[in-house]
């Protein structure tokens, strides 16, 4: 549960550019994610990726420099 909100996996998800992505929230094409943690989190959960807490502030610290450009891509 994310915002109150039950994560599930409802179909492909698309590669995204995360240049100055600290500065643009919402995340997700509905704005239901209203952080980057919020975000990992759903990843997490949605794509059994089974980060542990480290995992997430390690990716989390990655996200968060202004000026970050790179692409993720998550599959089973």
């Amino acid at each position: 549960m994310i915002n109150g909100l039950v994560a599930t996996a409802d179909g492909p998800i698309k590669t995204f550019p995360l240049r100055g992505i600290k500065e643009s929230p919402t995340y997700l094409h509905d704005g239901r994610l209203m952080t980057l943690d919020d975000t990992v989190e759903f990843f997490n959960l949605i794509l059994g990726l089974r980060l542990n807490p480290q995992d997430k502030t390690d990716l989390l610290a990655f996200l968060r420099p202004s000026g970050v450009m790179a692409i993720i891509c998550f599959s089973k």
